[in-house]
Parts: structure tokens; sequence; C-alpha cells
């Protein structure tokens, strides 16, 4: 029996692009709701990069309790499950401990995993990941049309790893993902009582604040994070490494981009990063999802935090 929305557990929800103010929000709900602060955001879960991840200040963090902010090392892969599985169990402690969970961030698939579960698929036959990683795109694409039209109709003939993770999930398993992503379990959304609110200033301030954000990373600090991640040779496919700036940075490091050059390449980097989480956040959520357009700045701050407070 489903529990009342009226006895489940508060969770606030802050979501949204990068530089769209979601720390900041969080940070006033957390103070004035007595909450805990929990990371979504997949580059803030790495220690390697508290400048270039714009993670909170030592400061910020010593006004509430802040939960999965660099706690894992950069050589780690954090799948989303890896993070909703932490997550659940902050976010269980959060509620044990009488404080208000508020979770912030803009990595949607975590979000995602942590409230509506994951799909249960069965570990790929090394075989038939072999034989299907063999394809060309176009080759695979073109199977995927025989043995999962529904797939390859939404999935685009050039998109590689997409294309290749339906056909070897329904050569594996004898499904298709989609029916598999129809028996997700393990979220959280039905044992709490949410309260989303998905940020989507207008584009041209959050562009502003993109560039001002980028600026802040090509610090000295930040430089320094980069510097001191490139002598672990991790590798360029690692996460960490294919965080926004970091590219921009390690170039300039390396000689290969003049300081300008690299804060011109690392804004755009930013702001188009800022685009497609912009994009995703639009029409990913459920349509009920609060959409708050406007600048937070004056009296939008205190009129979006009243949006996110648990009803009584």
């Amino acid at each position: 029996m489903n529990m009342p929305a009226s006895q489940k557990p508060p969770l606030a929800l802050i979501a949204g692009p990068t530089a769209s103010g979601k720390s900041a929000l969080a940070l006033k709900l957390a103070e004035a709701a007595g909450g805990t602060i929990v990371n979504a955001d997949s580059a803030q879960v790495y220690r390697d990069l508290a400048i270039v991840s714009a993670r909170p200040t030592a400061e910020e963090e010593a006004r509430v309790p802040h939960a999965l902010y660099g706690y894992r090392d950069g050589g780690e892969i954090c799948s989303a499950a890896d993070w909703a599985a932490d997550a659940r169990t902050v976010i269980t402690a959060a509620h044990a401990a009488g404080r208000l969970p508020v979770l912030v961030g803009g990595t949607g698939l975590y979000i995602r995993t942590l409230i509506d579960g994951i799909a249960p698929v069965p570990d790929i036959d090394t075989g038939v990941r072999a034989a299907v990683r063999a394809l060309s795109v176009a080759e695979a694409h073109e199977a995927l049309g025989r043995e999962d039209p529904e797939a390859a109709a939404r999935i685009r003939s050039s998109d590689t790893t997409r294309t290749a993770r339906a056909l070897e999930v329904v050569r594996s398993t004898g499904r298709t993902l989609r029916e598999w992503q129809r028996a997700k379990v393990g979220g959280i959304g039905g044992e709490v009582a949410l309260r989303p609110l998905i940020l989507l200033p207008p584009r041209d301030w959050l562009h502003a604040r993109c560039d001002a954000r980028f600026e802040k990373m090509m610090s000295d600090e930040g430089i320094a994070e980069v510097s001191l991640l490139l002598k672990r040779t991790l590798p360029a496919l690692a996460p960490v490494m294919r965080a926004i700036g970091v590219a921009e940075i390690a170039a300039c490091l390396r000689g290969e981009m003049t300081r300008e050059q690299a804060l011109a390449a690392g804004r755009a980097a930013t702001r188009q990063y800022a685009k497609r989480q912009y994009t995703w956040f639009n029409r990913q959520p459920p349509a009920d999802w609060p959409r708050f357009r406007e600048p937070l700045e004056g009296e939008a701050i205190e009129k979006a935090q009243a949006l996110l407070a648990p009803r009584p």
C-alpha cells in the first residue's frame, strides 16, 4: 500500500543548467529549513576538481551540512547507479536526523536514476558485446532496425554508443531496452514527498554567468588543479578528464593555446554545455515539475525558495 503523500518524508530538488544559481538557492533553502545539501552533479563528486567544477566553498560547506561533494577519487568511475545508491543512503540519514534533504545538481541521468530507478538489464554476454562492437555504426543500426525497430527509429543512425547498447541488449537478453526500462527498480520517487524546481533562467543572463564562471576556473587555483590532474596520467576518457574546462586549461598548460584562446574556448564550451542541459531539463522531467524562468536575483530568490518549502 502506498503511503499518503502527507506522511512521506520531504525531498527538495533544485535542478537546471550550470551557472543557473542552483547552489546559492540550495544554501538559502537549507539554512532556512534545517537542510542537508546533497550533490547531484557528476563533476562535483570528484575531489580533484573543487575550483574547476565550481564546488561550494569551504565557507559555504561550513554553513550547512553538504554531502557527496568531492568524495570520489578522479581515477574512479562514478556511474549513475553508484551515485544513486550513495544518495539514497545520505537522504535516508538526513530524514533520520530530522533534516530536509536538498538535492541539487545538473546531471539529469543521476537525478532520473535516483527518482525513477534503473532498468535491471542483466550483464551482457561478452561474445555478443564483442560481435556488436565489431560492426560499423551503419551495420549496427541496420541490424537494430531488424531486431528492435522502435529503438532504431528513435536513435540517430550516427549514434554509435546508443545503437550498440540497444543492439547488444536485445541480442543478449531477448528483450528490447525499452522493455527493460519499463521495469525500472530502486527509485525513491514513490517513497518521498518530492518538491522539485527546474531553473531555466533567460539565456542571455545564463550565458553571462557561464562566461564569468569559466574565468574563475582559469584562476591560479583552477589551473593548479588541472596541472595536478595531468600529472596523474589518467585515461583521456576518464570522466574527470572530460569535465568542462579541463581540456581547455590542459591545452593552455601544454602551450597549445594562449590564455586568451583557452578562455574563449572554455567560455564557449561552458555555454554549449549549459545549452544542452537547458534543453534536457526543459523537455525531459515530468510536465508537472515547475520550471522557474526568472533570473535568481532579488525577490525572485524568495519566490523560488517558497516553491521548494515542504508543505505542511
